[in-house]
């Protein structure tokens, strides 16, 4: 626990800044939601033959995976906030539109026809009676669709819109309990402090809690009786809003997008620092948005500006070209592809190659007397393979490994970040797909393979920016290019050493680096 308030004290601002994003997010998502559900459920209890197919496809919309739903919204509407308050208002419709129709149609039929008996239209009907009554019930379905969408934003990180889900996420690839904590707690905090204030306000302003209130209090303040809800409803509100002002007054930037792993974490934080110190620009850092596609959509979309990609992914993973093992052809077919299908620019490479590789423990490597590829294929059967999921949906990846070398392995196991080594130190599985510069190989102490027949193609780091981009901001290519060649494969691993096993803050590692490489100043 010391290292945990040692961590939190250390990235207080951070936290907060997430929580207020969070917080943001959050209340935004639920206010669509009852704005669009309370309305919906009103005129289903009015015409009941649309109740079925509107709650029906309600049920179905949440039947749909979160992970599958935003998969799905990023090529229509791209990354950031906009995907994850969709998903989120999605998922909240459902409580709301049903506990609206329920607690409007469940009202006793006596008190309604007493209502028409006194020459109340159905309009006045529906304000003076019949939303009052239905009031508790709707609230219930607010309170679910509330502390829901608390717990369903941590995943708007995955799409770059960053609250406490980054810190969860980040933690996972970088095997970093002290970071998922940092996020989950405060989450779960703010779950808790929200059902309570929703939960309050519905308890004290409910026509039933009026009715049953004991004669000693039936004349309480109002302000009395929702003094501590409000308070804290205040203080959360307070947190989002000043989020969405800071937001709102944001000047104009570049984007800069990233990953979901260490690497490419510390390169965007590198590529940032350098921008931001050598020219005028503001630089807004999209980070961890996911696999290669996601970033590649977000950079055409517009969502971000530039990215770090490796050639070998953009060969065979985007541009569908057959492997090559020629570092300078390679380099060329990708600029040439790039920017006359896409109008992307390939700047210069930056030095090293993270070319991916297989792992092993060293008594399983004992065992088998493995060195090599080939090694590993002809006991693959015998051994579980705990792989990424990118890895094992690749070209070249494991389809493209097993038809080159008759891989069989006897278990397949998709596990992403650094989940896969843990896995692999915990023996549920026996081999890992890695990248030759991760620096938890130093940390587990693996035996890497040999790719004997080469394989993989090779993967130099290379920056990718938008023709528009350099059009508005040409200095932006001197300033990559000040980057390139200064990073081999021992200073990377080193830097990915830093912060997967030191757990030292990618941001910190990278200004590091420029630093003593002369590129910036203290």
């Amino acid at each position: 626990m010391k290292d945990f308030f040692e961590y939190v004290s250390n990235n207080t601002g951070q936290i907060l800044n997430l929580l207020g994003q969070h917080i943001y997010l959050s209340i935004l998502s639920v206010l669509i939601a009852v704005a669009i559900g309370v309305p919906l459920g009103i005129i289903i209890s009015r015409n009941k033959s649309l109740s079925k197919p509107v709650i029906g496809a309600a049920n179905v919309a949440q039947a749909i995976p979160s992970l599958a739903l935003l998969g799905f919204l990023i090529p229509f509407i791209g990354i950031g906030s906009t995907p994850a308050i969709v998903m989120v208002v999605i998922y909240s419709l459902l409580p709301i539109v049903k506990n609206t129709y329920t607690g409007l149609t469940n009202i006793d039929r006596d008190i309604l026809e007493a209502a028409r008996g006194i020459g109340l239209t159905n309009s006045q009907i529906m304000r003076k009676i019949q939303l009052p009554l239905a009031f508790p019930v709707i609230m219930a379905g607010v309170r679910i669709s509330a502390v829901t969408a608390v717990g369903l934003m941590t995943i708007a990180a995955f799409v770059g819109a960053g609250g406490l889900g980054y810190l969860v996420f980040s933690g996972v690839s970088s095997v970093d309990n002290n970071m998922i904590l940092a996020g989950a707690i405060p989450a779960c905090i703010l779950a808790l402090l929200i059902d309570f204030v929703v939960g309050r306000v519905e308890s004290k302003i409910s026509y039933t809690s009026k009715t049953s209130a004991k004669p000693g209090r039936k004349n309480a303040p109002l302000m009395r009786r929702i003094a501590i809800p409000a308070l804290i409803g205040i203080v959360i509100i307070g947190t989002g809003v000043t989020y969405a002002f800071n937001m709102a007054g944001a000047k104009e930037k570049i984007a800069i997008g990233s990953k979901n792993f260490t690497e490419a974490v510390i390169l965007a934080n590198m590529a940032a620092d350098l921008i931001e110190d050598k020219t005028d620009i503001e630089v807004e850092r999209k980070l961890k948005l996911g696999g290669t596609q996601v970033v590649f959509n977000a950079l055409r979309k517009g969502d971000i500006d530039t990215y770090i990609e490796y050639t070998g992914t953009g060969l065979v993973t985007i541009m569908k070209k057959e492997v090559s093992n020629d570092p300078d052809e390679v380099y060329n077919m990708v600029r040439e592809g790039f920017k006359e299908t896409y109008g992307l620019e390939t700047l210069k490479p930056l030095g090293f190659n993270n070319t991916y590789t297989l792992a092993v423990r060293q008594d399983t490597a004992e065992k088998y007397g493995l060195e090599t590829f080939s090694d590993l294929a002809k006991v693959s059967n015998e051994l579980t393979l705990g792989a990424t999921i990118e890895f094992t949906n690749r070209k070249d990846g494991l389809p493209g490994l097993v038809e080159m070398y008759n891989m069989d392995f006897g278990d397949l196991r998709a596990v992403d970040g650094g989940l896969r080594y843990k896995a692999l130190q915990s023996r549920e599985t026996d081999v890992i797909d890695a990248f030759s510069t991760d620096g938890l190989l130093e940390e587990f102490k693996l035996k890497v393979l040999e790719d004997d027949r080469k394989f993989f193609p090779p993967y130099f780091a290379v920056p990718i920016v938008k023709e528009e981009t350099l059009k508005e901001h040409p200095e932006i290519k001197d300033v990559f290019d000040l980057l390139a060649g200064k990073l081999t494969d021992e200073k990377m691993r080193k830097l990915n050493y830093r912060v997967d096993s030191l757990k030292e803050s990618p941001q910190e590692v990278a200004k590091d680096f420029l630093i003593e490489e002369g590129l910036i100043g203290n």
